[in-house]
């Protein structure tokens, strides 16, 4: 499975007007950090292997506009079915739009770097490799990090979202989901329909890739992305993806 310039491209605009549609006085902001960590920001894959999801160039941004679609369609789901809604459309394609911030590193250093080596490529379907210069932290966390460090303030609910995505897949939360009683449980639901949208949308991904390629490897062709230049407008992005 990849993902064709043109996609990419369309991708790319389509996230930057959620951005416009959805988020209030931070918006300048927000653009400001997608414009500084750039190319990455556009090219990045979703994860490290084929058997996870969208370990293709251009992946996490693909993978992030179908979460904040899921999330929206949850939200209106547990709404109909009687569920409390406590939080904000903003709150809730803001925490969308960064659950994942910390996969593309710390905003100048990159996490993802493309595998070399063939034979973790073929046996681990291992089509990128964490960069071991990059100071290591929990995804979750290192995405609250390059917040604060972009200066861009966070809700409550939001803080909760991002950092409490991954569900009980992260031990560290389980505190977080295993109380039942209601003076020590969470008291905001963004983060049970958030965490429903990203799992759905990480389990479609597995299976687009499963029904192309059969569970098959396919290397990665090594591109722009992992040499740190930034891309600041669309005539920009269209330049480097004529690479691909």
């Amino acid at each position: 499975m990849t993902l064709t310039a043109d996609k990419i491209l369309t991708n790319y605009e389509k996230h930057l007007k959620i951005v416009d549609t959805y988020i209030g006085d931070r918006k300048d902001k927000v653009k400001k950090l997608i414009e500084h960590i750039g190319e990455t920001y556009v090219m990045a894959p979703a994860s490290s292997k084929t058997w996870h999801h969208n370990a293709i160039p251009g992946g996490y941004v693909d993978h992030v506009n179908r979460v904040i679609e899921y999330s929206i369609k949850c939200k209106r789901l547990y709404e109909e079915m009687g569920g409390t809604i406590d939080f904000t459309d903003e709150e809730l394609v803001f925490a969308g739009i960064f659950h994942d911030l910390g996969k593309l590193g710390d905003g100048d250093t990159h996490n993802y770097i493309p595998q070399t080596d063939k034979w973790r490529q073929d046996k681990l379907h291992e089509m990128y490799t964490f960069n071991s210069e990059l100071p290591f932290m929990l995804i979750p966390d290192r995405s609250l990090y390059i917040l604060q460090k972009f200066d861009i303030k966070v809700s409550h609910n939001e803080f909760l979202g991002i950092r409490l995505h991954d569900g009980v897949f992260d031990k560290a939360n389980e505190a977080y989901f295993y109380s039942h009683n209601p003076n020590s449980r969470m008291k905001t639901n963004i983060v049970y329909v958030l965490h429903m949208a990203d799992f759905m949308a990480s389990k479609v991904e597995y299976d687009i890739w499963l029904k192309n390629t059969g569970g098959a490897t396919q290397k990665v062709k090594k591109t722009q992305a992992s040499t740190g230049k930034r891309v600041n407008s669309s005539p920009g992005l269209q330049n480097m993806l004529k690479n691909l």
